[in-house]
């Protein structure tokens, strides 16, 4: 199963995708993380890249497709795989259909309103590093560890909103493209992961392959 996994911020695409994957037995393949390791590696693709955002600018498309091109000739993407920010762009999209083909892309989505409650609600641990919510904490206190918690500047309500708009501006093309295709699959992602998990498997379990 070859799967696209499209999402706004808050929604659960990275949770969800973990589980997919887990599920299906595929890679799942984050730009971020190839690029991160691309870096640790010292490898040229990674030089290259790393003098764009050394200056806080975007990695051009040509090497991001060159990065996923080489982490698709992988063995174990053989019999499928999950890409998870990827792609970004109209052109990133149309290149992917020349390095493989895609069965179906999963749009996970919920009104902002509640992602914008979700991520503003967000509470990571300066000690232990786990990640809560303040609907189930009596203090800005760890009840793991007892260290501090604090809001990381991404989840602010001001910075949310902000990721709101790029993700709209981003990716309301790539949706249109793929819908033209007719592969995707909306999924509502303001239920519980579980019940989302169970739709996602749902409606893609006749598609696999």
């Amino acid at each position: 199963m070859k799967l696209i996994f499209l999402g706004p911020p808050g929604v659960g695409k990275g949770t969800q995708a973990v589980r997919i994957c887990d599920i299906l037995d595929i890679p799942h393949i984050s730009t971020g993380e190839l690029l991160r390791e691309e870096l640790r590696n010292d490898t040229e693709l990674g030089h290259v890249a790393k003098g764009y955002t050394s200056q806080g600018k975007l990695v051009p498309d040509n090497l991001i497709i060159e990065m996923i091109k080489e982490r698709l000739d992988v063995p174990d993407c053989k019999k499928g795989f999950l890409l998870d920010g990827f792609p970004r762009t109209i052109n990133q999209a149309i290149a992917l259909e020349s390095i493989t083909d895609i069965d179906m892309v999963v749009n996970i989505d919920a009104p902002h309103d509640l992602l914008l409650e979700r991520i503003s609600g967000r509470r990571m641990c300066s000690g232990c590093g786990k990640s809560y919510h303040i609907s189930h904490l009596s203090s800005e206190i760890c009840p793991d560890c007892g260290a501090k918690l604090y809001i990381r500047e991404d989840d602010k309500i001001e910075t949310a909103r902000k990721r709101f708009e790029i993700y709209e501006e981003e990716f309301g093309d790539i949706l249109d493209f793929y819908r033209k295709k007719g592969i995707i699959v909306d999924i509502d992602g303001a239920q519980t992961i579980d019940v989302v998990t169970e739709n996602i498997i749902k409606n893609i379990g006749g598609n696999n392959k």
